[in-house]
């Protein structure tokens, strides 16, 4: 592959993978506040967007066919696809999963321990969310924190800190889009199943979606100061003290998006 073909190739990707981003994480937070809204107010909530007016419902039961309801689903699986193509491009096979000076390991181990971590991640974070901890929200937020932090001190032992920040916030939009696949949708399935019959569904899939999505709108900002802080090595990734601030910047995104879902 020339340079050029390689650059360009990195450039759409990372088009894409913004795009698809901006999307989701719009969709997701304009949900949110919509749901906020929707238990202030029992008539409704009214928009104006685009020249005209918009009035918004919540139902509890379904009005038209299946085929008709609008899923916004595809701009998670975007997101997540183009991101570990990008980790792929940029990482696995562009020399920066090893500090050059002093390497650890083989680049093939490293990528090993990437795609590892990413596995591991999902399924504790998964198990851990289907614990009595959820419900107690501080808790479960400084649980998270503590394993959080801890892995990245691990990788940053093994892997350079430019890549232990990538793989944390790959970590954390793995999380976000397997929430969306495996535990938004199949509730929201048989949600829908139900209603088409003509059946009362069972409220608690819908609050267990919730609660996925919630933690999904907490993920989402500080996935992306990880992501820009690669732009800024001297304050992140290259500081001595990277592990740490690594842990106040999801910190401070976490106060972000609690002050994002009360706006």
């Amino acid at each position: 592959m020339t340079f050029n073909v390689s650059e360009w190739l990195n450039l759409f990707v990372r088009w894409a993978h913004v795009f698809a981003a901006i999307l989701w994480v719009g969709t997701t937070y304009y949900f949110t506040w919509l749901d906020g809204q929707m238990q202030k107010r029992t008539d409704g909530v009214w928009m104006v967007h685009s020249g005209g007016f918009y009035a918004v419902v919540k139902q509890k039961t379904l009005g038209v066919p299946p085929g008709e309801l609008h899923w916004f689903r595809y701009e998670a699986v975007a997101t997540l696809v183009t991101g570990l193509l990008l980790l792929v491009i940029v990482y696995y096979t562009g020399g920066l999963m090893l500090d050059p000076i002093s390497p650890k390991v083989s680049n093939v181990v490293a990528v090993h321990i990437g795609v590892v971590t990413l596995i591991v991640g999902w399924v504790g974070y998964d198990l851990l969310a289907q614990t009595v901890l959820v419900r107690n929200e501080p808790v479960f937020a400084g649980l998270c924190l503590i394993l959080i932090v801890a892995a990245a001190a691990l990788l940053s032992s093994v892997l350079s800190n430019r890549a232990t920040y990538i793989h944390i916030g790959a970590l954390f939009g793995t999380i976000m889009a397997a929430n969306v696949w495996m535990r938004i949708l199949p509730p929201q399935r048989r949600m829908i199943a139900a209603a088409a019959r003509g059946e009362a569904f069972d409220e608690a899939l819908g609050a267990g979606a919730k609660r996925r999505s919630k933690h999904n709108t907490f993920l989402a900002v500080p996935t992306t100061f990880i992501m820009i802080s690669n732009h800024f090595p001297t304050a992140t990734y290259g500081s001595h003290y990277a592990v740490i601030v690594l842990g106040a910047l999801i910190l401070v995104g976490w106060g972000a998006a609690a002050w994002i879902r009360r706006a």
